[in-house]
This record gives structure tokens, sequence and C-alpha cells, in this order.
């Protein structure tokens, strides 16, 4: 299940990616809610809030040292610790997705623009849902010690 998850996430970014890339042009926004929510191609070579710029294997090292945690700890979870599962699946997920861009082009393409927060993709959406997660379950389970 956890494999056919990642690959669904990863393929769903891709596929937005890759479509967004072929019918725009980068820095093109595309109004869908006129000053709300726009479609805007973006080529970013860092990482959130454009930080980092241009540090591709800085990024690439970080991502493969995290899928190794992640692919060491998982089979070791608990399997009631479901929302640590399940964040660490989404955030392996958005990973994957970001390190595919990465490795073919050195940028990631960003299309989700909200106009009061930096444009995103698919895989950021994982990678937040999954920290968030794991955040919550964390945050739960040491509520439950004390």
């Amino acid at each position: 299940m956890v494999w056919l998850v990642i690959i669904l996430i990863v393929a769903l970014d891709q596929l937005t990616k890759y479509y967004i890339s072929l019918n725009m042009f980068p820095e093109t926004s595309l109004p869908v809610i006129n000053g709300i929510f726009h479609i805007t191609y973006v080529l970013n070579p860092g990482a959130a809030f454009g930080l980092f710029k241009y540090k591709t294997g800085f990024f690439l090292a970080i991502a493969v040292v995290l899928i190794a945690l992640v692919a060491y700890l998982y089979p070791r979870l608990p399997k009631q610790r479901i929302y640590l599962r399940w964040g660490m699946t989404l955030m392996t997920s958005g990973a994957v997705g970001n390190v595919i861009d990465r490795l073919r082009t050195g940028y990631v393409v960003d299309f989700f623009d909200f106009r009061i927060w930096p444009v995103f993709n698919v895989a950021d959406i994982a990678i937040v849902c999954g920290v968030a997660l794991m955040t919550w379950d964390i945050w739960q389970s040491d509520r439950v010690k004390e």
C-alpha cells in the first residue's frame, strides 16, 4: 500500500509539472480566481521561498539522507503509529517528486500560486501534509506519555 501511494503521488506530481511545462512559458501566469489563485509557471532553483538557490547538490544529499532514514525507520515503526507512518509516506513521496526534477533539470517546477505564499507544486503539498501528520503524531504521543 505504501509503495502504491508513493507511486501515485510521484506520478501526479510529475504529470502536473509536465503538463505545465508543455503548455506554458516560464514566468507566465493564468488567473483561476483573479488576484487570489493563479497557475504560475516558475522554475525554482532553490527551496521554499527561493532560499539556497542553485544548491542542487545540497538538496539531493538531504533528500537521499531523508529517503534512506525513512526506509530504515518505517518498517520498525509500530503499526498503531498510523499518522507517523502516513506522514513519512507523504514526505517521502514529495521528496522523490522534487528530486526527480532536480536530477533532470537542476530546478523544480512550481505552479500553484495563491499570491500570498510562494508558488508550490504537488510534491510540496505532500511534504507539508506529511510533516503535519508526523508532527501531530509526535505531539499526540507526547500527550499520552504525560
